[in-house]
């Protein structure tokens, strides 16, 4: 058994602990004590098990070791990281498949309570496939954008044709390497023949079809998912919302909604809102109804809706524990079969929606979207039916909340910059080019119980801000953020470096930029493909001095936005271990993978993957990579301090002088 943590080991948020003193109170377990119980299997964390038939499953722990069928170790870790790989981009691509038939059943006038908000967005989109949009009705035009979208996915030859909206020179080298994905569920099945017993058994080639079926998610699955997202609920723009388990209220029926599908938890937002809903929550003697998010789900209706965020995927859990929450609401992915045990110590419902996830214990409703806000109501009042069981003296609320300002959409971060009338990446690039900003990082995904929670996300994205580096944020990694308070327009600015300051204060935007859910990763692929459209900062995504981390990654779906980030052209740097990583101490062919997808892929897309658990040594190398490429762009090293005097900051500074002094600062003594 691994050695027990400290309460402030396991989570670096105030309120996170305030909520594990009170499971060690009660003797209850949660993901992080079950983390210490649990030891890692340090062979298979390296990839080096093989149980692909029923021969084995055979361990190969030293050099030379073959499974029976004669499997190296290399096939074997190529095999398992591309298995992964293809679940991952499955996971978001499926999601994306469900969002397609959603804008069919809208377009059709079939999903009860959807509609399309976003209109300019549908006709934008559109606009890139030559679908005909003058003259014709949204619903015209949605519904054959939802057919082309839906063929994506079943689609056996051709190209995946979102994939067209990359940078010409990238599009080139994915024809070039073949690796341009023909249909996003012939990828993945290829992906799972490949490496079935018997099959390819040449790592390098095995590896080549993880990155095509990656691009079948990164661009194709996962930028169908937001696509459609911002056509049918809206184009996020920054909203005030707030994060953290302080969000849940002690007078009112809490509802936390969890999981990765925006089309229940926008739907469950919209019937909270409706007046029968709060009139029958109010009869049940609450107030009305506090409608939170975890996870992905928060960042969607956070970003878009201002429904405040009680944490990421960490604090699912620790939200049941404040005794407050009537129901929590879950769909797909990250959502721990733990929370139905832990429920039956207080009163909370645990109500699964989706008909690909059921949990034994919970009760289920399933979700359609053709009746989809009755549906919502249903699930509604049978939370609210369960408020009178609400045990008080077991109710611990943590009054820890912070505000934050989400929904930095790629739309908006194009109009921030220049305006209504000229509307341009324009600002960005050129505040890089004079080193004002010195890059970019682009900081997301999971927390992980075997690091301490948000301790990893914070300390690098804190580090990069006094480097004067520009910091986007997508999943749980962006939640971490707002519950710093790094996403308000003047907070943290004192930790700022002065040239990224003087950016913000002139823009006025946060020094972290919060883009969404963690399918919305396709977002910042669209800032660095409109960045190089821009000019001054090279012709593809690999000149681009920006780096991708995910330093807590968990999750599948992780490795397939990491590979697919690689083949964009990103460095992408992850925290904890390597699930291809050699045996400890040791130098032989278990490292032939983990130099592939780093030496090897940068040779070939300019973007490689490397595993660096320490958070110092993650800065270092992003700040390297930074610099290696401002240097071979030409342009000028970054200065500390060197710029930092904003006009308006400056403005403000003399606004408070009395009216003397304001005229020596401005027009100096007079003699």
């Amino acid at each position: 058994m691994a050695k027990k943590r400290e309460i402030q080991d396991y989570s670096t948020d105030p309120a996170a602990q305030q909520m594990l003193i009170r499971a060690e109170e009660l003797k209850i377990g949660t993901a992080f004590t079950r983390a210490d119980n649990m030891i890692a299997c340090n062979i298979g964390a390296a990839g080096l098990c093989c149980k692909q038939c029923g021969m084995g499953p055979c361990r190969l722990t030293k050099s030379g070791d073959v499974g029976v069928c004669g499997a190296t170790i290399d096939t074997v870790q190529a095999r398992n990281l591309t298995r992964a790989i293809a679940a991952g981009g499955a996971a978001h691509s499926d999601h994306g498949r469900d969002m397609a038939f959603l804008l069919k059943a809208t377009a059709e006038g079939k999903a009860e309570g959807y509609s399309i908000r976003d209109v300019a967005k549908l006709r934008m989109v559109a606009s890139h496939y030559k679908i005909k949009v003058d003259g014709r009705a949204p619903e015209e035009i949605a519904n054959e954008l939802a057919d082309i979208y839906i063929a994506q996915f079943g689609q056996q030859r051709g190209e995946v044709i979102p994939a067209q909206r990359a940078p010409k020179k990238r599009q080139q080298l994915w024809r070039e390497q073949n690796v341009w994905p023909r249909g996003v569920d012939r990828e993945v099945v290829e992906a799972l023949h490949r490496t079935h017993m018997g099959d390819d058994q040449d790592p390098a080639h095995i590896l080549n079809h993880a990155i095509r079926t990656s691009l079948a998610d990164g661009w194709g699955g996962s930028m169908i998912a937001t696509d459609i997202s911002d056509i049918l609920f809206g184009t996020p723009a920054p909203i005030l919302g707030q994060a953290n388990l302080g969000v849940i209220k002690e007078d009112m029926v809490n509802v936390v909604v969890h999981g990765h599908e925006p089309s229940l938890s926008e739907m469950i937002v919209a019937a909270s809102q409706d007046p029968e809903i709060i009139e029958y929550a109010k009869a049940a003697g609450a107030n009305g109804i506090q409608l939170s998010g975890i996870c992905c789900t928060a960042n969607e209706i956070l970003m878009r809706q201002g429904i405040p965020a009680a944490g990421n995927f960490l604090q699912q859990e620790l939200a049941i524990m404040t005794g407050a929450v009537e129901a929590m609401i879950v769909d797909v992915q990250c959502i721990m079969q733990a929370l139905v045990g832990l429920a039956e110590n207080f009163h909370t419902k645990i109500i699964t929606t989706s008909p690909k996830v059921k949990i034994k214990g919970a009760a289920h409703i399933e979700f359609d979207e053709h009746k989809a806000l009755t549906i919502a109501k249903t699930i509604l009042k049978v939370a609210i039916d369960n408020f009178k069981n609400r045990d008080k003296s077991k109710t611990r609320i943590p009054q820890i909340k912070e505000d934050v300002i989400p929904g930095f959409s790629h739309e908006y971060i194009n109009y921030m910059l220049g305006g209504s009338y000229r509307a341009s990446f324009r600002p960005l690039n050129d505040a890089i080019m004079t080193g004002r900003i010195r890059g970019v990082a682009a900081i997301v995904g999971c927390n992980n119980p075997r690091s301490s929670h948000d301790y990893l996300h914070n300390t690098v994205v804190k580090e990069l801000l006094k480097q004067d580096v520009l910091v986007v944020q997508t999943g749980c990694g962006a939640i971490a953020s707002g519950k710093l308070g790094l996403m308000l327009g003047e907070a943290g600015l004192s930790e700022v470096g002065s040239g990224l300051r003087e950016v913000c204060e002139t823009v006025g935007i946060p020094p972290v930029l919060h883009m969404g859910s963690c399918v919305d990763n396709t977002r910042i692929l669209t800032v660095l493909t409109q960045m190089v459209a821009e000019g001054g900062l090279g012709d593809d995504i690999d000149q681009v001095p920006a780096v991708g981390l995910a330093p807590e990654w968990m999750s599948e779906k992780a490795l397939a936005i990491a590979a697919y980030c690689v083949a964009s052209g990103a460095y992408v740097i992850f925290g904890g271990s390597s699930p291809v990583g050699g045996m400890p101490g040791r130098v032989d062919e278990s490292d032939v993978v983990l130099h592939y997808i780093s030496e090897g892929w940068e040779k070939i897309y300019g973007g490689k993957l490397e595993f660096i658990p320490d958070p110092n040594e993650m800065i270092k190398a992003t700040l390297a990579h930074i610099d290696k490429k401002r240097a071979a762009l030409g342009l000028p090293a970054w200065e500390e301090n060197k710029f930092g005097r904003s006009g308006d900051a400056r403005m403000l500074e003399l606004e408070a002088l009395p009216l003397e002094k304001k005229r020596v600062a401005i027009y100096g003594e007079v003699g």
